[in-house]
């Protein structure tokens, strides 16, 4: 693997897509230090210092953002709203007409949906926007903190809209350069700045649980969450390769003189058809009720209960919720992601058939049947990474955002995969021996 990343560098066209990435992940890095007009920085770090700063609402946000959320950079609300656009147009597709035509006509239509996302990311970016700064306003953004109230001094309407603006902005330019790591880099760029955000939130994260070690002066601690890193990494690995092969044969066709079809491929069923999304949508969807409870005023019985059951990721209540939601969006993402009879219709139209299958509908629901039965396991895989590594170390005083959580352990993983790949494949156009032997 060393070699072919020295084999990399010695190819100039590759080399420069790689320079150029590693460019404009150190100005990403760069803008996730840079703090918006009008917030107080030494009222924000003494509130991040804070030992409850980390175990807030926002851990999660936070985290996909590379530590910016919580100092309120220029880029705090990092990727998120263009991850959470993807998702919507991605599921509108599905329920309107309109797009579902767009999507068929291909480049030209993808084009325009990809135009159509950066909008909602830019409407998306000016209301999550406007909700950080009235929380940080409020003193919400920091639970416990002394000078929570006073990060953002003046509260007049300019410095607000100051502040939402160049937040929006921020956004805007984090979207601008993942789009340029597609395009003049190595490609995949919102995954690889989603992946660096992650990354860098491990340095610190690690040392959290050394400090807070009793044994070797916590260095057993230490070496115990590495080795479990490690272990989670290699199983995630395995599975997110593993997939069902259906096998699909063409039939011959004479078209004059020439003999077209015959060939023989498959259809690869992953069995983690969704990736990451079910456990995204879980976890957003189970923060609703805390922040619900967060912004009511009052002791009411039911924001108490909420509090007691839902705001901390170790209780049983909330485990098993959050297990059956990562269950239920598998299957619901995998239902609107892959449309067995449209896969059926077109294998018929190019004399496509299964073996042993009749062409149309029976062929579709023989996918349908394989595809049920896959993600059972696949749901049920998301479940306990989800949920495993989370509860595994709490018991050495990590929150349940830590980087070797199930979320970050997917997402890593699933990103560097696809890199490798794209890279490998590159350096195989160039008769270069790959990364995967």
């Amino acid at each position: 693997m060393l070699t072919a990343f020295a084999r990399a560098f010695k190819t100039p066209d590759l080399r420069k897509k790689l320079l150029f990435t590693l460019g404009i992940i150190v100005v990403y890095r760069v803008g996730t230090h840079i703090p918006i007009p009008g917030v107080d920085y030494r009222n924000v770090q003494t509130c991040i210092d804070n030992a409850q700063a980390n175990q807030g609402l926002f851990g999660l946000v936070n985290m996909f953002s590379g530590g910016a959320l919580l100092q309120i950079t220029i880029f705090a609300l990092g990727i998120m709203p263009y991850i959470t656009a993807s998702i919507i147009l991605q599921l509108l597709t599905v329920v309107i007409p309109r797009l579902e035509a767009l999507k068929k006509e291909g480049q030209a239509g993808t084009a325009k949906i990809t135009q159509y996302t950066r909008y909602l990311t830019i409407a998306l970016a000016i209301l999550q926007g406007t909700g950080l700064v009235a929380t940080a306003r409020s003193g919400a953004l920091f639970q416990g903190c002394p000078v929570a109230s006073q990060i953002v001094p003046d509260q007049s309407i300019f410095v607000t809209i100051t502040m939402v603006i160049t937040m929006t902005a921020g956004t805007a330019a984090v979207m601008w350069l993942g789009e340029l790591i597609t395009d003049r880099g190595i490609g995949n760029g919102m995954s690889i700045l989603m992946f660096i955000s992650i990354a860098a939130t491990f340095p610190s994260a690690l040392w959290a649980i050394k400090q807070g070690g009793s044994l070797a002066g916590g260095w057993i601690e230490f070496g115990t969450v590495i080795l479990v890193g490690f272990a989670m990494v290699g199983l995630v690995v395995f599975v997110e390769q593993a997939q069902r092969r259906i096998p699909v044969q063409y039939a011959k066709r004479m078209i004059g003189r020439r003999s077209y079809g015959g060939t023989s491929t498959y259809i690869p069923l992953k069995v983690n058809q969704a990736g990451v999304i079910p456990v995204i949508f879980a976890s957003s969807l189970l923060y609703i009720p805390a922040l619900i409870a967060q912004f009511a005023g009052g002791t009411s019985g039911w924001k108490t209960w909420i509090e007691q059951h839902f705001v901390k990721g170790d209780h049983p209540y909330y485990i098993i919720s959050y297990f059956l939601l990562i269950v239920f969006f598998a299957f619901f993402y995998v239902a609107i992601s892959f449309n067995p009879e449209e896969v059926a219709d077109n294998m018929k139209k190019y004399g496509g058939f299964i073996p042993g299958i009749r062409a149309g509908r029976p062929t579709a629901e023989y996918l349908s049947y394989v595809l049920n039965r896959i993600t059972w396991p696949g749901s049920l895989y998301l479940g306990l990474i989800a949920l495993v590594p989370t509860m595994a170390l709490a018991g050495f005083g990590a929150n349940q955002n830590f980087p070797f959580g199930g979320t970050s352990i997917l997402i890593i993983v699933g990103v560097g995969l696809e890199t490798v790949k794209q890279i490998e494949s590159q350096l195989q156009q160039r008769n270069y021996e790959g990364f995967l032997r």
